[in-house]
């Protein structure tokens, strides 16, 4: 498989004196259908025990393919809603059934989606897969089962997703996966020989997780420290670590740091500038400002669009990187998907002269206020009619190759999807994994392709 890092802004590398890292799905590879199974099951015991959700709910199938990142939860309709760039809805469900356009349209007229609106609830991490699945499934069974005892739509979407939120926070997750790493964790000896090389580049590397130091210290330990050399153990790779950082307030918030003691765990007030060593929270304006850095001599490198990329974009200007799971099964569909495309783009430049004969001659005839070519204008109809059939029938065929229930991750039929808008937008460059990016070297000029305006294509045609 190709490594590649594609680029939104250029980055030179050689300028860049700190790398960060986040841990969870970034530093370390998870097997999401296997984590995201189980976070299903746990969820649903959390529902049944905690919120008294029927027992009936046990039996619903885990489906992984029921969602994908970037979609949006309409807590209040009860609806997952694929945008695209603008925020126009382009797919929508409910439960799991299919939104039909012309009910879509009066159910939110033109309306575009404004995140900001509490009602909302964006699906943009690997950790939100099951919460999204779930939430169709309840759905689901509300309307064809439950209408008197499941709660409206929009507490379903907060029951569940607060099950979530305490599955993460109690333990109940972290505890599967220390029982079996095997089964949950991914190791990669390429990212281990990446972190020696850019420390013999004399890169500064820091790691900055959310996850408490215990759980990091197992993962890290399991899948980093069985391929090192130049190091003995993987904390040595790394000038600073920040625990529990509680991103994304890490970025705009301005939290002390406290010194974690690697031994036991135990911490204390940290006092002074900061040093080499473990730390848990704290922000970064204490941390750029002890280290004498500048934004631009920063990258860091998260998974989540949100809570590692947006918001530390927008308030520290670091210099970004996003790993997109999935992105390298979506390139491979691509390659499969392209001979049906290359047959929609000719039908449709058979079509578009057509459409602009079609155009004239109905604007020449009401001008003139005859009806000279009707026939003409009849023909032509029919024709377009005919690629349009022709395309209709293609445009599903293509689609099936990628996600059966949405289709591409990162269009909205023509359109960038919005998940695609944001990550063109606060990630200056993006792979489908850490190995991609350690592949090069910390010497590397990434450079951005110009990107042809509108105008600039039609000059090109």
């Amino acid at each position: 498989m190709n490594k590649n890092v594609y680029v939104n802004r250029t980055l030179n590398l050689r300028k860049i004196s700190h790398l960060g890292f986040d841990m969870d799905h970034t530093l370390i590879r998870y097997n999401s259908k296997n984590f995201e199974n189980s976070t299903h099951d746990i969820v649903i015991e959390k529902l049944i025990q905690g919120k008294n959700y029927p027992e009936e709910i046990r039996h619903i199938h885990f489906n992984y393919d029921l969602a994908i990142r970037g979609l949006v939860m309409d807590k209040k309709k009860g609806n997952l809603l694929k945008l695209s760039r603008y925020g126009a809805i382009r797919a929508s469900y409910h439960g799991l059934k299919p939104i039909d356009y012309s009910v879509q349209k009066k159910i939110y007229g033109s309306k575009y989606v404004d995140l900001r609106d509490g009602n909302y609830s964006s699906i943009d991490t690997a950790f939100s897969i099951s919460t999204a699945q779930l939430f169709a499934h309840l759905v689901d069974l509300k309307e064809q089962k439950f209408s008197s005892i499941f709660p409206d739509f929009e507490t379903i979407a907060n029951d569940l997703m607060n099950a979530v939120d305490d599955a993460h926070r109690d333990g109940s997750l972290k505890n599967i996966v220390k029982k079996n790493l095997d089964k949950y964790i991914i190791r990669e000896e390429e990212v281990a020989r990446g972190l020696e090389r850019y420390r013999r580049h004399d890169k500064k590397l820091f790691l900055l997780t959310n996850s408490d130091f215990n759980y990091t210290k197992l993962l890290l330990d399991y899948a980093i420290n069985p391929f090192l050399k130049d190091f003995k153990h993987w904390s040595e790779l790394f000038e600073i670590i920040i625990v529990k950082a509680q991103k994304p307030r890490f970025f705009y918030d301005n939290l002390n740091f406290l010194k974690v003691n690697p031994i036991d765990g135990s911490m204390l007030n940290h006092e002074g500038p900061l040093v080499p060593g473990i730390y848990q929270g704290g922000c970064a304006n204490i941390f750029t400002k002890d280290l004498y850095l500048e934004g631009e001599n920063i990258l860091y490198i998260g998974d989540h669009i949100y809570g590692d990329i947006l918001r530390l974009k927008k308030d520290c200007n670091w210099r970004t990187a996003m790993v997109l799971e999935g992105l390298e099964d979506e390139i491979e569909k691509y390659k499969l998907a392209e001979p049906f495309q290359e047959k929609i783009s000719k039908l449709m430049k058979k079509k578009e002269p057509l459409e602009e004969q079609y155009v004239e001659l109905i604007s020449k005839d009401i001008e003139n206020g005859k009806k000279d070519a009707s026939k003409e204008i009849l023909r032509l109809q029919k024709e377009i009619s005919n690629f349009d059939k022709q395309i209709g029938e293609l445009i599903p065929e293509q689609q099936r190759i990628f996600n059966p229930y949405w289709g591409e991750m990162m269009r909205a039929g023509n359109e960038e999807s919005y998940f695609s808008y944001q990550i063109d937008r606060f990630a200056c460059i993006y792979m489908a994994k850490l190995a991609d990016l350690l592949a090069f070297s910390p010497r590397t000029y990434f450079r951005a392709l110009r990107k042809p305006l509108a105008h600039e294509l039609m000059l090109k045609d």
